[in-house]
């Protein structure tokens, strides 16, 4: 998922200054093979290889925009420039044809490639490196199974001199620990399985952890949030008191439909994963919720006391104004689907937009962001939709709706500097 690549902050490594970096920066080549036929590979394996791919989202890093499933070519944007990520097809002379599963499990484990290059963190081996030898065997059958597609490596563009690689050593020091995670014999074989999916394949602290000035996660706050891409990244160490509070089957529906009846809908960064995580059992999906739940170690928030009417009119007379035209704003553009009584609410089960997680939210950039640029359509394939009204909507309206929204039907105090910040977030949204 792009906002990942945030750690590609890997690059401001030349902070640690270079000598002890580059010491152990050169890796030795891994000789090439011949790429071995599709039908070597077991149908199992490469089904369970599937399973993980889905989890890890490795699709939407590495198909770009109108181009072939896994040819690279995703810009990810980052403080120190745009990197791109690379064909992992089995294509022999642009992707990973010529890989023997050796120099995979390498590139994996350690992000060395299989001439001896070292990886942008921008790919999280960092996680990786948790993965089991038998699971990055069956991601190595999976991956080798794909149509080849011809596609070389855009270059990056990378401030001076964050594009010298052998500078990634220095940040391995610090934020690579390869190994397993830890034995734990107090916890489930279910956490135990949510919790090497979440850490492992899954990477999820990749964006739900802050990151440091170097571009690592920031080891005293895992799983605090963070910013993706323009959007806020909520925490998932406090899911239990979030109002409602999260349950194990609000959130494995949520991670495998990207709907919860009672938080809302996936939009942005998280749309791609819950789209993938639909692919994946039920079982594990439930399991990384079961672990994902356990980041939160205090007791469970009580369910607030009833909030009191919204006052008729608010104490500003501009503000009044305001909401009178979010109101017919919304009754013209958002009720037929956003209103109690429209069919999406009475009959497809969406949730109300007085118990959704952006309209609840400190702060007002994921509504903004959700309103300029929508949700998308999954082609042929059951999904909630909403369409974009960056085109349809100047930046007063969308503030009007958006004050409306927040005063009245969630009953929250007022987000400041509205139209200030849809006008801000749109013009980022443009320069992507």
């Amino acid at each position: 998922m792009k906002g990942r690549y945030i750690a590609a902050g890997v690059l401001a490594i030349v902070v640690l200054g270079g000598v002890a970096a580059c010491s152990i920066a050169y890796r030795n080549a891994i000789d090439p093979i011949q790429p071995p036929a599709a039908a070597s590979f077991d149908g199992g394996s490469i089904a369970r290889g599937a399973q993980l791919a889905a989890v890890g989202d490795c699709i939407s890093c590495h198909t770009s925009a109108g181009g072939k499933p896994y040819a690279g070519g995703t810009p990810l944007d980052t403080p120190f420039g745009t990197l791109y990520s690379t064909n992992i097809t089995p294509d022999p002379d642009t992707g990973i044809g010529k890989w023997s599963l050796a120099a995979f499990t390498r590139a994996m484990r350690e992000g060395v490639s299989r001439d001896g290059h070292l990886l942008y963190p921008a790919f999280p081996y960092a996680h990786f490196t948790r993965m089991s030898d038998a699971d990055i065997k069956d991601l190595y059958a999976y991956m080798m199974t794909r149509t080849p597609v011809k596609a070389p490596a855009r270059e990056n563009q990378l401030a001076f001199p964050l594009g010298y690689r052998p500078l990634i050593a220095g940040w391995n020091l610090l934020y690579l620990h390869p190994g397993a995670l830890p034995d734990d014999a107090s916890h489930s074989a279910e956490w135990l399985r949510g919790r090497y999916l979440v850490e492992g394949p899954g990477h999820c602290a990749a964006c739900h952890t802050p990151m440091t000035t170097l571009g690592g996660e920031d080891g005293a706050q895992p799983f605090a949030g963070g910013s993706i891409d323009g959007w806020d990244v909520p925490p998932l160490n406090a899911l239990g008191h979030k109002q409602p509070a999260w349950t194990v089957d609000q959130l494995t529906a949520y991670l495998r439909t990207g709907l919860a009846s009672q938080h809302g809908a996936a939009a942005g960064p998280m749309e791609p994963v819950t789209r993938q995580l639909a692919l994946v059992s039920e079982s594990d999906v439930r399991a990384m919720a079961v672990y994902l739940l356990s980041l939160d170690s205090q007791p469970a928030a009580a369910a607030p006391a009833p909030r009191p009417e919204a006052q008729a009119q608010p104490a500003d007379a501009g503000d009044a104004q305001r909401l009178e035209r979010g109101a017919a704003l919304f009754s013209s553009t958002c009720a037929s689907c956003h209103a109690a009584s429209a069919p999406m609410a009475a009959i497809g089960g969406r949730p109300s937009l007085a118990a959704s997680s952006v309209v609840n939210a400190d702060t007002p950039r994921n509504a903004i962001n959700l309103v300029l640029q929508g949700i998308p359509l999954r082609g042929s394939a059951a999904s909630h939709y909403m369409p974009s009204f960056a085109h349809s909507l100047n930046d007063q309206q969308i503030a009007d709706i958006l004050a409306y929204t927040r005063v009245r039907i969630a009953q929250r105090p007022a987000w400041s500097g509205l139209e200030d910040s849809v006008a801000k977030i749109r013009k980022e949204n443009t320069s992507q």
